[in-house]
């Protein structure tokens, strides 16, 4: 009997052992992101993303010879929080960070992953400011605000050339940039700004506001910012009178935008990435997500890219190592299902491009690029 104690003792031990060696094994990376807060929405089409991409490629083996296990922290888009977010990963030993959502976030996390050596690839984060450090470790899949707000400048500036025109922004990282972009592409040709103001991200009561933007008559009103203030303001606008053109950035990209404003957000336009469902690439992914019942937008598509380069660059590493993800990433090109990405010095996308689209019937429209 004590034989057979010792000898089960020993084996549970040793079992013990073996799952924790296989723990272990495994290559943690993680998500930060917004899953609760204002854009929560936009949030929980990254994890969905993140997630299929994960399955998918654990699927077929994992990486070096090891399953992927994704952690998700949120942080509700708060910079304060994304730092938070950003120690725990650090505790939890994560190789690669997707992430941050809001650029806001992702430049505060962004110095935790460089000072403890984790690469972080943004899906989402567009400011400029993110990038300019040119750190080794620090990537993202997207385009830049200097990228993307010239296409709106230069439609405005094409389109209501002679004609009132304000730029409005939230005060934040993302929004904030993205309007002095658009700001500057029209002064640069020729077009004056009528109206120059700010919100607070989280209000309600934009009635201050539409009665300054009608005293301007302005014809289009440029928004740097998300949804959820600007679907407000579509709305209100239109109950007090106002019918300008609203414009804004890939912050847009949400169906719960209409949720808001019903029929005043139609026509409203703002710039995104190329319909990443579109892209041949993206075909089996589009149909897991059909299958799954789950609506899925650029932020799902461009989630799973960021996952799916940092598991290719860590069979060209060769090993679950940050330093050498770092360089595997800005050495090499990799298919994704938006389609090819290579990182330049700053690790930012070398061409990447940004088209218009229309909320048309609570549908967004591609209206150039195709």
């Amino acid at each position: 009997m004590t034989k057979r104690i010792a000898l089960a003792t020993t084996m549970a031990l040793l079992s013990g052992t073996f799952l924790t060696g296989a723990a272990h094994a495994d290559i943690v990376i993680g998500i930060g992101t917004a899953t609760t807060g204002a854009v929560a929405a936009l949030g929980q089409q990254s994890v969905m993303g993140a997630e299929q991409a994960v399955k998918d490629i654990n699927a077929k083996g994992g990486v070096l010879g090891q399953k992927l296990v994704l952690k998700v922290g949120d942080e509700a888009c708060d910079p304060k929080q994304a730092v938070a977010v950003a120690n725990r990963f650090v505790s939890d030993g994560v190789v690669a960070v997707v992430g941050h959502l809001c650029s806001g976030a992702s430049i505060a996390a962004s110095d935790v992953y460089t000072e403890e050596g984790i690469v972080m690839v943004s899906p989402t984060a567009t400011s400029p400011a993110l990038t300019e450090k040119a750190r080794e470790n620090i990537f993202r899949v997207c385009g830049r605000d200097d990228q993307q707000g010239v296409v709106s400048g230069q439609y405005i500036a094409e389109k209501f050339k002679g004609k009132p025109v304000a730029v409005v922004d939230d005060k934040q990282a993302y929004g904030k940039g993205l309007a002095d972009v658009v700001e500057k592409t029209l002064k640069d040709a020729g077009v004056g700004v009528a109206y120059r103001g700010s919100v607070t991200a989280g209000e309600r009561d934009f009635a201050a506001l539409v009665t300054a933007l009608k005293d301007k008559n302005v014809e289009a009103v440029y928004y740097g910012g998300y949804h959820p203030e600007l679907g407000l303001i579509a709305r209100q606008s239109r109950e007090m009178g106002l019918q300008a053109q609203f414009i804004a950035g890939d912050g847009l990209n949400n169906a719960e935008y209409w949720s808001i404003t019903g029929p005043a957000g139609a026509g409203t336009l703002y710039t995104d990435s190329p319909s990443a469902a579109d892209n041949p690439a993206a075909a089996q992914l589009v149909k897991a997500f059909e299958q799954a019942k789950q609506d899925a937008g650029n932020f799902a598509f461009y989630s799973y890219a960021a996952v799916q380069v940092i598991a290719e660059g860590l069979k060209k590493a060769g090993a679950a190592d940050g330093k050498k993800l770092a360089t595997a990433l800005h050495g090499n090109s990799f298919d994704t299902v938006v389609g090819q990405i290579q990182f330049d010095k700053k690790g930012d996308v070398v061409k990447p491009a940004y088209v218009l689209y229309e909320w048309r019937d609570g549908k967004n429209v591609q209206l150039t690029g195709k």
